[in-house]
């Protein structure tokens, strides 16, 4: 659908204001040290776990070129700081921004990391193309979202993969009724606007929609924090049909969730409701829409997006042919092993610290909690199951592996590396 010529009109204004907004409230807050970000990301097995999500068919490397479009205070210098070999470039509209990244840049020494002040529109003045583009809550503050995802597409390499984050609306109910009473009232970005709306935040009644992210979030109460979420000057939310419609208009296609448990039928209560047959039967796409419906508490959708004449070999995971034998398990490194406080007839459970529902648990028998236990270096699920039945497999033993390599990758307990053979060792 085609914008009407005065909102078209009033793009550049939007575009300024939301410059003008992070030149004066930085976000997220500036920090000076990243010491621990780069301790927690030596451990090869973590970047590792990091590539396969999102470029499964890929051979390992850590030379690619990432973009950082949008990078805030400090997002660049950690992409800088995770991939020592990467050339790593980070665009933001803010001079603020760019130059608290610069900051850090100088500090840390990241030889491998450019800075620019350049909006997402005008990403095609650097002139490269990119292995992976990272856009994390840019999109829906921009005046024109679509542009912004058209522009980063076409700067994305064919094989190259994408993450974008952009705010849902239904988990966000509380924050877009303070919106509106703010600007309702005149309240504005100012150190007293500010001040008060943190008195009155902490006086919010009982069982107001914003209470329980205040509960699990102190951080809102920071005054940066504050301001980009309650009184920034654009900002919008998209349902997940609304999130696939955007995607699809950018010529891209989607891969996969950043974390899919939450979205999934065969994970936690989801797959636990009567109606979640009636769910399983519909498009994929749709039974995301259900899901959202039924949480009602998510506040972002993160997906990995790929262009969509991409290869389909290169990033699709799936268990129906018998390549998934040689698929390569990578554990995702937050991930417990718990043997105590189990279900009946469980040795161990599983659980993703990333996962903020807390009913996301992957619990496992003794055969699954070996085959588990198997998962190692460059081994594939067939040489596990061998190793884990110490004999030839049988169908059931596949039957029985397929299940459970597949309920891990829906549960985020592991991402594959799917164009293993075994003359090439990813």
């Amino acid at each position: 659908m085609s914008q009407p010529a005065e909102y078209i009109s009033q793009l550049p204004d939007i575009a300024e204001e939301v410059r003008e907004f992070y030149d004066r409230h930085p976000y997220p807050p500036p920090v000076d040290n990243l010491d621990k970000y780069r301790q927690h990301w030596r451990d090869q097995q973590r970047r590792r776990a990091d590539y396969h999500l999102f470029l499964p068919g890929h051979t390992y490397r850590e030379d690619h070129a990432i973009l950082v479009a949008g990078c805030g205070t400090a997002q660049a210098a950690k992409y800088a700081l995770r991939w020592p070999n990467a050339q790593v470039v980070g665009i933001d509209c803010s001079a603020a921004s760019v130059c608290h990244t610069e900051q850090l840049r100088e500090k840390y020494g990241l030889k491998n990391l450019h800075v620019q002040q350049l909006t997402i529109e005008r990403v095609s003045e650097l002139g490269m193309s990119f292995d992976q583009i990272v856009c994390t809550g840019v999109l829906h503050h921009l005046a024109d979202p679509d542009a912004g995802l058209n522009a980063l597409r076409t700067a994305l390499k064919p094989e190259g993969a994408m993450q974008i984050m952009v705010y849902a609306p239904y988990g966000r109910a509380g924050v877009y009724m303070l919106q509106k009473l703010c600007r309702r009232l005149g309240v504005h970005a100012t150190r007293a606007g500010i001040r008060d709306l943190i008195i009155a935040l902490r006086l919010l009644p009982q069982g107001h929609p914003l209470q329980s992210l205040l509960t699990q979030s102190a951080e809102l109460f920071d005054e940066a924090t504050l301001a980009d979420s309650l009184l920034h000057p654009q900002d919008r939310a998209y349902s997940v049909p609304e999130f696939f419609d955007f995607i699809d208009k950018a010529g891209l296609t989607f891969g996969r969730w950043l974390r899919q448990a939450p979205y999934s039928v065969h994970c936690g209560v989801i797959a636990k409701i009567p109606q979640v047959h009636q769910i399983a039967l519909l498009p994929e796409q749709e039974q995301y829409a259900a899901i959202e419906l039924f949480r009602g508490t998510m506040i972002r959708h993160s997906a990995v997006l790929y262009r969509r004449d991409s290869p389909s070999s290169r990033r699709n995971v799936n268990f129906v042919s018998a390549d998934w034998l040689n698929y390569v398990p990578v554990r995702m490194p937050d991930t417990v092993c718990v043997p105590d406080r189990l279900h009946v007839g469980a040795t161990a459970v599983l659980i993703n610290q990333t996962h903020t529902y807390r009913d996301l648990f992957l619990p496992i028998g003794p055969v699954e909690k070996h085959l588990f236990n198997n998962i190692c270096e460059h081994r594939t699920i067939g040489d596990i199951v061998n190793r884990t039945l110490a004999r030839s497999p049988r169908a059931a033993d596949l039957d029985v592996a397929a299940i459970f390599f597949e309920q891990l990758w829906w549960h985020d307990q592991v991402v594959f590396a799917t164009g293993y053979t075994p003359a090439t060792k990813n």
